[in-house]
């Protein structure tokens, strides 16, 4: 492996120097220095399977950028092979491989990014050939959640997640042992440093697995403090604006931003829409192919949803691929078993859509029943929310509290 390559680099500093300095300097001075983080360096690989188009591909490695970006980095270029199924190996073709080294040699890369879960061997494979960090689509989905986690929940959570990744991986993190692997006088100090450290990680995923235990006892008791209302959760693709819809219909200021995974805690406020009072949370954006570890981890966060009596599913109406969003949402609910929760679907961003869009969804007439459109940023269509909310809410609370009726 080359020798200047360095496992633990974060980031790269152009002349950095701290702010507080910089302030005591001349405009002439201030412009020799900078404290910006220069973004890392990557390229995206892919594949595309047979029964996939290109344009498909090339969709989802538009995500992947912008997973990419929201972790701090920023993409060079994109390299896709046609492959019936990833290789076993090295998930690209022998060919494809050279073609990447002639890339990252060209392009000064500091790492490479698929669009893929890759295997223990896959990403001990891939490092040994390119000599350089390989990052696969869920390692980058767990960067970005550590980097977002606030609370100590949320931190637990992710430290969870990260651990059950990294134990099956544990291997390939001990490459400056791998000469010690058998022989006279060679037998030992690699296998049991790996297995020490596999030890240590099965203990901590314990002690965080009983922590989160107790945070999820607190959670369940929470909620049954507030079953006298009926629940609202609010669900839906990352970055489709239920954040910022959560602030419109509930007069609030959770943290919205345009970038994935913006909020990770599930917050819960009270609305009243007319007289009627109910509960609405705001909880973790789904994504394609999110990560196992992560579904399992935030099991606390994610019973929010599983617990509600009614789903606003939030859809991105002007993102060119939200059928497949809306899909990918469907299948994480049906993981988590709240598939048969009463659903009411909010197009949003109708403000983002252009005039060929609307053609497009004009010819397109397939939208669930009694769906909505809306602009949370614009504040258009709020009010048939509301209504349509008030009405939902209404016969929730008709037939849970049919004694109760008369104070609405």
């Amino acid at each position: 492996m080359s020798s200047n390559w360095n496992p633990n680099k974060q980031g790269k500093f152009r002349n950095s120097i701290g702010e507080e300095t910089a302030k005591r300097l001349s405009p002439q001075e201030r412009n020799t220095f900078s404290t910006d983080v220069v973004p890392e360096k990557a390229i995206l690989v892919s594949i595309c399977p047979s029964g996939q188009t290109m344009e498909r591909t090339e969709e989802f490695l538009d995500e992947l950028a912008f997973l990419l970006e929201t972790a701090g980095g920023m993409a060079l270029r994109r390299v896709v092979q046609r492959l019936e199924r990833p290789d076993t190996r090295t998930y690209i073709g022998s060919g494809k491989l050279e073609e990447l080294k002639e890339y990252k040699q060209a392009l000064e890369a500091d790492f490479i990014v698929f669009d893929d879960e890759l295997s223990p061997a896959q990403l001990r494979n891939l490092e040994r050939e390119l000599e350089c960090r390989i990052l696969d689509r869920t390692t980058l989905i767990l960067d970005i959640f550590a980097k977002r986690a606030r609370t100590s929940t949320a931190k637990t959570q992710v430290e969870l997640a990260q651990l059950q990744y990294m134990l099956p991986r544990l291997t390939r993190m001990w490459t400056h042992l791998e000469r010690q692997r058998g022989g006279i006088g060679m037998r030992g100090p690699g296998e049991t440093q790996i297995e020490t450290d596999r030890r240590l990680i099965k203990e901590k995923i314990g002690l965080l697995k009983e922590q989160l235990a107790s945070i999820d006892k607190q959670k369940t008791l929470q909620r049954k403090n507030r079953e006298s209302l009926v629940r609202v959760a609010l669900v839906g693709y990352t970055n489709v604006g239920k954040s910022t819809l959560m602030n419109v219909l509930s007069k609030s200021d959770v943290l919205a931003e345009n970038k994935l995974f913006a909020t990770l805690d599930t917050t819960v406020r009270k609305v009243v829409v007319g007289n009627l009072p109910f509960l609405l949370s705001d909880t973790v954006g789904f994504i394609r192919k999110l990560p196992t570890q992560l579904v399992e981890s935030f099991k606390s966060t994610l019973d929010e949803v599983v617990e509600a009596d009614l789903l606003l599913h939030v859809v991105d109406i002007s993102h060119p691929d939200h059928e497949a969003q809306m899909a990918s949402v469907n299948k994480t609910l049906g993981e988590i078993g709240a598939a048969d929760k009463p659903t009411l679907v909010v197009f949003n961003k109708i403000d983002c859509m252009k005039a060929e869009d609307d053609e497009k969804t004009d010819s397109q007439p397939v939208r669930p029943t009694g769906s909505l459109f809306i602009s949370a940023r614009q504040k258009s269509g709020i009010e048939q929310l509301r209504q349509r909310l008030y009405d939902e809410v209404s016969r929730i609370h008709a037939i849970r509290y049919p004694y109760n009726n008369f104070l609405y």
